[in-house]
């Protein structure tokens, strides 16, 4: 099993599938990685030989930002725009959507789960 950033990468899937497990690397990524190192991107993770492993490894600790210090950066610049006080960092502290989306309907991911209200019976 090959170990890249702390990930460990599934045995069965090819290699381009497989880096795009670690945080912060998506397909296009994995493919820049795979054209530099010259690995075969239909070889499975499995039958890596060491020697690929390390380039890749290689490649990933100079170029990209990925796992932890991703991670980190991520929330420090969120944290920056609530310290700043901006209408962003206000809508991350309020837990409310931050890029426009309405939330009278359709915000329940962000909000949670709905809060029913208990009516009362009769009443005239």
């Amino acid at each position: 099993m090959a170990r890249i950033a702390g990930v460990d990468l599934p045995k069965k899937e090819r290699v381009e599938i497989g880096l795009t497990r670690i945080f912060g690397i998506g397909r296009a990524t994995s493919k820049k990685i795979i054209a530099e190192t010259g690995v075969d991107p239909n070889v499975r993770v499995n039958n890596l030989t060491s020697e690929d492993v390390a380039k890749i490894r290689a490649v990933i600790d100079r170029d990209c930002k990925v796992e932890g210090d991703l991670k980190k950066e991520i929330s420090m610049n969120i944290k920056r725009l609530m310290d700043i006080g901006c209408y962003r960092g206000l809508r991350h502290k309020l837990g409310l959507p931050v890029r426009g989306q309405r939330t009278k309907t359709n915000a329940r991911t962000r909000r949670g789960p709905a809060k029913s209200s208990i009516k009362k019976k009769g009443g005239k």
